[in-house]
């Protein structure tokens, strides 16, 4: 599926948001970049905003820095929980559930990219599989109800850098002990989670059940990702292209996950994302989509496996 320009030349921007007062969104991976510019966005319009973070003194800095922007009573907070340790998942959702009535919107913002040599979260999964894909298959299962109670929806914030491995997942060493690369396995973590996005739109059309999900992806945009967990080469190269016309603000990095959380009338079986050169940068509206990333069966094996990782069965 081709790039196309829904929104016209200047592509979506926030300037299409109403109020959203009364709504409640969940970002994680919020104190910084993307999700850190995604949240003022959502605050601007009276929305109320948890964010899901790992860092208690990070978090605290993006609350303090929000409620200096937009006053002390910006409703904003956040529940500590780490991606990459699937107990503490469990423990914030349930924190979530306590806690939070109504998710308008999930934001699965939160990643880790390019980690130079292999790494494993406490669960044993290689370290970008198990934060960026395993982390939040479990998350969305846990409070899928809660989405549904307000016909709400999640969002897959994925990458381009899907296209950079193998364009398929590799069932028979997942945590790629024979092979690893920090981009392939990369790309494979950024493709899982896609795949699992477009296999629940399918489970969720099969149940006759309201809730949307969305694909996006932010571009090249000036983010903390690559420079806190790439290689110093690779860290060396992002700071040269971030001063090139090809890189664009965290603030526009984090148009296409507002939009996704916000617009109606989205295309299900989408990825949105920028639309100008190479699709790194530009208006934001529905770009490329190749067809490996929702190759059926090999969407059905990677949920199946993924339940079996995370021991939560989905009940749709």
């Amino acid at each position: 599926m081709a790039a196309e320009t829904t929104f016209g030349p200047e592509g979506w921007t926030p300037e299409r948001l109403g109020s959203l007062e009364g709504k409640t969104y969940l970002i994680t991976g919020a104190n910084s970049g993307t999700g850190f510019e995604a949240t003022r966005t959502l605050l601007s319009k009276g929305a109320r905003v948890v964010m899901l973070n790992r860092s208690a003194e990070r978090s605290d800095a993006a609350i303090a820095a929000l409620k200096q922007e937009f006053g002390s009573d910006a409703e904003v907070a956040y529940i500590l929980m780490d991606l990459a340790d699937l107990n503490s998942v469990r423990r914030a959702a349930a924190e979530v559930l306590e806690q939070v009535p109504q998710i308008d919107a999930m934001i699965c913002n939160g990643a880790i990219a390019q980690v130079p040599t292999q790494q494993f979260t406490v669960d044993g999964f290689e370290s970008m599989l198990g934060t960026n894909h395993y982390g939040h298959f479990l998350l969305s299962g846990l409070l899928f109800e809660r989405i549904e109670e307000s016909n709400g929806r999640i969002v897959v914030v994925a990458s381009l850098g899907y296209k950079m491995g193998i364009k398929t997942i590799q069932f028979d060493d997942m945590n790629w002990d024979k092979n690893y690369h920090q981009n392939k396995t990369y790309s494979q973590s950024k493709l899982a989670q896609m795949m699992f996005a477009y296999e629940l739109q399918d489970r969720l059309q099969t149940a006759n059940k309201d809730v949307k999900v969305y694909v996006c992806h932010p571009g090249s945009s000036k983010t903390s990702l690559i420079t806190t967990s790439g290689n110093l080469m690779t860290r060396a190269a992002f700071r040269l292209m971030s001063m090139s016309p090809m890189v664009q603000s965290a603030e526009k990095g984090s148009y296409p996950e507002v939009m996704c959380a916000t617009e109606d009338g989205l295309e299900l079986r989408a990825l949105y994302g920028p639309t100008g050169r190479n699709e790194w940068v530009g208006p934001v509206g529905q770009g490329t989509l190749e067809p490996f990333a929702y190759d059926k069966p090999v969407m059905q094996r990677l949920w199946e496996l993924s339940e079996e990782q995370t021991g939560y069965a989905w009940d749709l």
